[in-house]
């Protein structure tokens, strides 16, 4: 007997018939003598219903009140899903993010879990109960209902698996794992059959959206053990592991691509000691995260210093931009929205020169511009025109021959 963590996203829960097809599965396996604990996120499309409810009423609404509304989504789903487990006479029992004692900190819709009380849940677990959990919620301190964000659902699935000790954490959405890029961008895409913690972190952090960054994190931190699956066709999907000593020998696992992305620059900045935290530590204080940096040095003595926030923090983000170049004298501020980031990720980067080389000749020979460039051990970004995004995806991923499934054990594409 096995304790099983298994998270369905959206599109796994989205129909009355999906629900029944989950209920179906979820049967099968405690029948079958494993415990389970199930999270679900909303019916596929419900967050959006809900946020554009809200925007008729008020497009600035308070954060807390939109969390208050947002979580609703899931506890529909838990409790329809519930309702189709004891329809096929299976032990069941829903709880919500504040039941099973999530616990946050304070920052709404972006909330960021801090502890989590799972008594209750051992409780009905010794009792035969498959435990269904409202993703993407909790409550902090003070009891105000909280959201961790889009894909949080994930994040909840890992930290219960973290605290209940699982034997796996599974997580089913609409693919069949993880692939070495989107195949809606590039059709000859091929699924992974592992990828290792350190490349899920960096494709997550990417772009890639089938899993949470946050999960990922989690799951490195407890070295849980995490699977993505296919709700919709039967598989092994793929492994995310943390121990491979052939995986050095795979140069480049994925390509990513990211179009929600923005460019910021003020320049003209005075060229002195802490200029760059009087510009992003009012940044930071608006909980907006930063991506690539980029300063250049001029003669003059001043210095222009250059960006990347999420699309969606931009009008926010200019704002305060404005506001810093005022205090610190800088010339001008300007903003980009028109571009993507694109990248590369491989643990084997680690010990073969010439990647780089590689990602600049291709993207060259089909004259896509670089605005911008950032490195790790394992990952090459570069920021291109959004229009070009698409086409330098393409281009990469050929370049480094990912189309056909990856086999780790050759160390190459099989």
């Amino acid at each position: 007997m096995a304790l099983i963590v298994q998270k369905y996203g959206g599109t796994s829960v989205g129909t009355v018939g999906r629900i029944n097809h989950v209920a179906d599965m979820v049967s099968a396996r405690r029948k079958a003598g494993d415990d389970l604990v199930v999270v679900v996120s909303a019916m596929s499309g419900e967050t959006n219903r809900l946020t554009e409810l809200a925007r008729q009423i008020n497009p600035d609404a308070s954060a807390r009140e939109m969390d208050v509304l947002l979580s609703t989504g899931e506890q529909v789903t838990i409790a329809l899903l519930t309702i189709a487990l004891h329809q096929r006479d299976c032990p069941a029992v829903s709880y919500t993010g504040r039941q099973v004692g999530i616990v946050t900190d304070n920052v709404h819709s972006k909330a960021r879990i801090k502890s989590i009380d799972h008594a209750g849940v051992r409780r009905d677990l010794d009792q035969g109960k498959v435990v269904v959990v409202a993703g993407f919620q909790g409550v902090d301190e003070q009891q105000n209902i909280t959201t961790l964000g889009r894909g949080g659902s994930d994040t909840t699935a890992v930290a219960l698996a973290a605290a209940l000790a699982a034997d796996e954490c599974q997580i089913y959405t609409d693919v069949d794992g993880i692939y070495t890029a989107d195949p809606r961008i590039i059709p000859d895409a091929r699924r992974m059959k592992s990828v290792t913690v350190e490349e899920m972190l960096e494709l997550a952090g990417l772009g890639a959206k089938v899993l949470h960054l946050r999960s990922v994190e989690l799951a490195g931190k407890y070295r849980v053990p995490l699977r993505v699956l296919s709700s919709f066709e039967e598989g092994d999907g793929t492994l995310i592991t943390y121990e491979d000593e052939s995986m050095e020998q795979a140069l480049v696992s994925g390509v990513t691509c990211n179009s929600n992305e923005a460019k910021l620059t003020i320049t003209g900045v005075p060229d002195q000691p802490g200029i760059a935290y009087r510009i992003l530590a009012p940044i930071s204080n608006a909980h907006i995260d930063v991506d690539m940096i980029i300063q250049n040095v001029g003669d003059d003595g001043a210095t222009d210093f250059t960006f990347t926030v999420s699309r969606i923090d931009y009008e926010k983000a200019i704002a305060i931009l404005l506001d810093v170049a005022k205090k610190v004298s800088a010339d001008n501020v300007k903003g980009d929205r028109d571009i993507a980031k694109v990248s590369v990720v491989g643990v084997g980067m680690r010990s073969n020169p010439g990647i780089a080389t590689t990602v600049f000749k291709a993207l060259a020979d089909e004259d896509i511009n670089i605005q911008m460039i950032s490195t790790s051990e394992i990952k090459i970004s570069v920021v291109v025109s959004e229009p070009e995004m698409k086409k330098a995806a393409n281009v990469l991923h050929s370049a480094f021959q990912l189309s056909g499934e990856v086999s780790r054990e050759e160390g190459k594409c099989a």
